[in-house]
């Protein structure tokens, strides 16, 4: 019996090889070059992002697989939380050509859950179609690509997980408050994932305030579902995830490097019990001759560092292994 394929970052980029043919290069550069400005702007605005064919696939080409990889990290800390739990159903808001999708189908491989993927963009959501159907996972052909105005006037049905992933820089502030409350009363389980910018951070924030607001608690990244320990406007919480580049990835962008580092923020909250790590690295671990510096968030709503040497033995040989992001310590150790 052949297995269920699984739609991984390679079985993304395979899909997308094809989606710039015909499309100039110039032209599909100019279209990147403006939808970053987008994405990494704080002018939020009322109406699709994504405006043809061309921006859809420009888009798709250069932002599909660190979107992607940023939902996907977001996604293992909230299976790490709760392995047992298993979404029936999925709503990704503003999901456009389906990142965040690709990445909930490659979490729970088995492909029983049914997704349905929101946005106010047609042509987003038609070659997201395209690329679902290409995917060969169950979850994501038989998905629901439904087009809704992301904003005050959303309505949703109940669902089990709910995803948003560069979606709250687009929308105006009374829009965030509306969408993160439709999503809070409707979901289990509610994953964010904006840029990993100061104003990507107080978006995330924002949101996750209003998520514990409405009864939810955090399952990651925070060790606890209290008041944020860093200072706004003085640092910002973020990570990093490692996104190989193909080919067409640098061709678009003339880039020469084989990957990139998609820095992102986060937050993944939830209805039911989950149980978040005890702390969390939230910066690169600084490796030193016979001692690895962690800096660590901790469930007790604090900062700190921690120096790890030698003396510590198998605890010394996992901090050098471990990442920015990372639970710490990490269950075998």
């Amino acid at each position: 019996m052949n297995a269920t394929p699984v739609p991984t970052a390679e079985a993304l980029r395979e899909a997308l090889a094809g989606l710039l043919d015909g499309l100039p290069p110039k032209q599909a550069a100019q279209a990147v070059d403006r939808l970053i400005a987008n994405y990494r702007g704080t002018v939020p605005t009322d109406a699709p992002v994504l405006r043809d064919r061309s921006d859809v696939a420009a888009y798709a080409a250069y932002r599909m697989p660190a979107t992607f990889e940023a939902v996907r990290s977001a996604l293992a800390a909230l299976r790490d939380a709760a392995p047992d739990w298993v979404p029936a159903t999925h709503t990704d808001i503003g999901g456009g050509t389906g990142a965040a999708s690709w990445a909930v189908a490659e979490a729970w491989p088995e492909g029983k859950h049914r997704t349905s993927v929101l946005d106010w963009a047609e042509p987003a959501l038609a070659l997201g179609r395209e690329l679902a159907a290409a995917s060969g996972s169950p979850a994501l052909r038989g998905a629901e690509w439904r087009r809704a105005r992301i904003g005050s006037a959303l309505t949703l049905e109940s669902t089990d997980l709910v995803t948003m992933s560069y979606v709250l820089n687009e929308l105006t502030e009374d829009d965030r408050r509306s969408v993160v409350d439709a999503a809070a009363r409707a979901a289990q389980a509610v994953v964010i994932v904006e840029a990993g910018t100061p104003d990507g951070y107080r978006r995330v924030i924002d949101a996750r305030d209003r998520l514990i607001a409405a009864g939810l608690w955090v399952a990651a990244p925070c060790p606890h579902s209290g008041t944020c320990p860093i200072v706004p406007g003085a640092d910002w919480c973020h990570f990093s995830a490692r996104v190989s580049r193909s080919s067409l990835h640098r061709q678009i962008k003339g880039g020469s490097l084989a990957y990139e580092d998609e820095k992102f923020s986060y937050v993944a909250a939830v209805r039911f019990d989950a149980e978040p790590a005890a702390a969390r690295v939230v910066r690169k671990p600084q490796i030193r001759k016979g001692q690895v510096l962690l800096d660590l968030c901790t469930a007790e709503d604090a900062l700190r560092g921690e120096t790890v040497t030698k003396r510590h033995g198998p605890l010394y040989r996992a901090a050098r292994d471990t990442s920015w992001g990372d639970a710490w310590p990490p269950a075998e150790a």
